[in-house]
């Protein structure tokens, strides 16, 4: 019979064990100290557990929509809200109807309550505007001359108003004229351009910037300015419009924000320096078609929220800035209007196809909370905050209390048995478990953080349950080598032979309840999909730690003499289990029967 080739190993041997072990541990070691590293010790609790703030929305009427309060219109602005605020579903924090104008929001603790208060309250009624004039944002006189006879904006910032001549050059006018003043930061810092792809070295002339100084205008207007200013009523409200506070330039906004796409309105820059006149809305957010925050590295932008069109909203969009490059200051300029707030008022010196991009003065945190806002669309309907309070933790620390007791009576009892039934095969187990539940502590606490993740009950309770799965893997593993051992073989060749079938049994267990898990969490909602979650999260890691610790583990194991010998406390022995007499060159070795004769 011809000798086996060297370096053959038998069918699901592990080569290196030692290296797999020392992989995983890296892993978790690293996994520990990124924990320690973020400063964040421990995982994000949810409302039920943590407590947290709890704020009730009443849906208002709006201009023109006397019929928008109703229960579609109520449920799409709740889905809307949970979208921006819990996009993975796991963040825990929740957004349910009440009643049919009241939506309720419970944040956990730990959540920046005034930024989740304001991703939900805020409805996102985006549009395109014309400037008309602008005007410094602190509240003017009225003006003293009739509107009819002020002579209209110009190239050259002419208008009317208070001013004088104390700047000696807005003698005549203050809402025009204060189309050229230094632009402040929200003017001069904030930008709309054709998209990335379209103009990786873009010049002044081929985009519609904001960031262009009073003394470089862009190109030439092909014609003046119209005549004839903007109307009298609309001239005083510029003039009563006061930016100068937050609680007067929100009160602004909202009065802008709940008038009609088709009248003429005015508006605060986000900072407060600047007001505008606008015309109607030419283009509307129902034609933006998705958003996206993204960090400029072609043109040194920074940070950017990049707007895509659809193709309805793409023909307006370069018909509107068109339109408007063929004016003359401040009239080719057009304002980005949230909510009634002016984001920025970019002047335009050629019509701009395709997607376009705002730039200047974003934040990483402040892009993607514009983009997250546009990119999930409007709310049908407005809401103002009617009720907020603080929801205590006593009611879920003691059901948490009562899990986590239930969960180490079933630990303990799982012990027990391992140990009276696998004896020293229990203590492969044990270590088994703990490397699973430092990965499952550790990942669960990075998740905070990073997707916002937050352990409520049901979380807790998709941990306990995992403790049964991660056991029964190596309850599968146990046995086939037992089976192995029944068959003649000793430990070392029976740990080998005994993995494939093992591992193939495994793996499709797992694969059964991963899939349960990942139906759960696409069909369920709210605290449910917590749990659906965590299930997922640790059914994947039963996989590696079996893979990656308990296979190599059992692997070296089998080369110490107390489990290599079948020690009776080794849970391996072979006369305890019933093993046939060993396998010798590849024929099991059988006694013949003894025959006995008849007298």
């Amino acid at each position: 019979m011809a000798a086996p080739k060297k370096g053959r190993r038998a069918p699901g041997s592990q080569g290196r064990p030692g290296r797999t072990l020392a992989l995983i541990l890296i892993a978790m070691v690293a996994l520990v100290g990124g924990m320690f590293y973020s400063g964040t010790l421990a995982p994000r609790l949810g409302i039920d557990l943590a407590g947290g703030t709890s704020f009730t929305l009443e849906a208002r009427n709006q201009p023109g929509k006397p019929n928008a309060i109703n229960e579609t219109n109520l449920k799409t602005a709740a889905n809307i809200m949970d979208r921006r605020v819990n996009g993975l579903g796991v963040s825990e924090t929740e957004v349910q109807t009440q009643g049919d104008r009241h939506i309720i929001v419970n944040i956990p603790k730990g959540t920046d309550a005034a930024q989740a208060r304001q991703q939900v309250g805020t409805t996102a009624q985006l549009g395109f505007r014309q400037v008309l004039t602008v005007a410094p944002g602190a509240r003017t006189p009225e003006p003293s001359t009739s509107p009819s006879t002020s002579p209209s904006p110009s190239a050259k910032g002419k208008g009317q108003g208070d001013k004088g001549d104390k700047d000696g050059k807005d003698k005549n006018g203050t809402e025009d004229g204060a189309s050229s003043p230094t632009p402040s930061a929200s003017t001069q810092g904030r930008a709309v351009t054709e998209g990335l792809k379209k103009a990786p070295s873009a010049t002044p002339s081929a985009s519609a910037s904001a960031s262009a100084k009073p003394s470089s205008p862009p190109s030439a207007p092909t014609q003046p300015d119209p005549a004839g200013g903007i109307s009298a009523d609309l001239q005083k409200k510029l003039a009563a419009l006061d930016c100068s506070t937050k609680e007067s330039r929100a009160k602004g906004a909202e009065q802008a924000a709940n008038t009609k796409s088709s009248d003429d309105i005015v508006s605060c820059s986000k900072d407060g320096q600047e007001k505008y006149a606008l015309g109607p809305v030419e283009v509307e957010g129902v034609d933006v078609s998705g958003a996206s925050a993204m960090l400029d590295t072609q043109q040194g932008m920074g940070w950017i929220v990049q707007l895509k069109f659809t193709s309805q909203g793409s023909k307006k969009f370069a018909e509107t800035t068109g339109k408007l490059a063929a004016q003359a200051q401040p009239r080719n300029q057009f304002a980005i209007v949230l909510d009634g707030e002016t984001v920025s008022a970019p002047s335009v010196s050629k019509a701009i196809a395709g997607e376009a991009t705002i730039s200047g003065s974003f934040t990483q945190q402040s892009a993607e909370d514009l983009a997250n806002v546009l990119a999930y669309g409007s709310l049908p309907l407005s809401f103002k905050i009617a009720d907020e309070t603080t929801v205590s933790a006593a009611l879920g620390g003691e059901q948490l209390e009562a899990g986590l007791i239930a969960g180490a009576i079933g630990l303990a009892l799982v012990i027990v048995y391992l140990v009276a039934y696998y004896r020293g095969l229990a203590l492969v187990a044990l270590a088994s478990l703990a490397v699973s539940a430092v990965l499952t502590y550790t990942i669960m606490t990075l998740l905070g953080p990073a997707i916002g993740f937050a352990l409520n009950l049901p979380a807790v309770c998709g941990a306990i349950v995992a403790i049964g799965i991660t056991a029964d893997s190596f309850i599968v593993y146990f046995e086939r080598i037992r089976d192995e051992i029944r068959e003649g073989r000793s430990l070392r060749p029976a740990v080998e032979r005994g993995w494939p079938r093992a591992r193939r049994t495994i793996l499709v267990s797992d694969f059964v309840s991963f899939l349960a898990a990942a139906v759960l969490f696409i069909v369920t909602v709210g605290k449910v999909q917590g749990f659906a979650f965590t299930l997922g999260l640790t059914t994947l890691l039963d996989v590696v730690v079996v893979f990656f610790f308990t296979k190599p583990l059992m692997t070296l194991l089998a080369k110490r003499k107390f489990f290599a010998s079948g020690h009776p406390w080794s849970g391996l022995d072979p006369r305890r289990l019933g093993a046939r007499p060993p396998l010798r060159g590849g024929r099991r070795r059988v006694t013949a029967p003894i025959e006995t004769k008849e007298a």
